[in-house]
């Protein structure tokens, strides 16, 4: 699994961060971090949760 997120499209709402805190982060501005671009299987299912409830479509998550 690879994490990647657009920093151009997000739009600060930080539903990642608070969906998986050890995948994801939000800058001083707000936009989305990818704190660790290959999550390991104990976080996974949170990272594709954040993926699936951005509502920019910032995140995006690939098998």
């Amino acid at each position: 699994m690879r994490v990647t997120a657009d920093r151009n499209v997000c739009i600060g709402a930080g539903l990642c961060a608070l969906t998986a805190p050890d995948v994801f982060d939000q800058d001083d501005d707000g936009l989305v971090a990818v704190l660790n671009p290959d999550p390991g299987v104990d976080v996974q299912g949170a990272a594709r949760e954040a993926a699936n409830i951005c509502p920019s479509g910032a995140v995006k998550v690939t098998e």
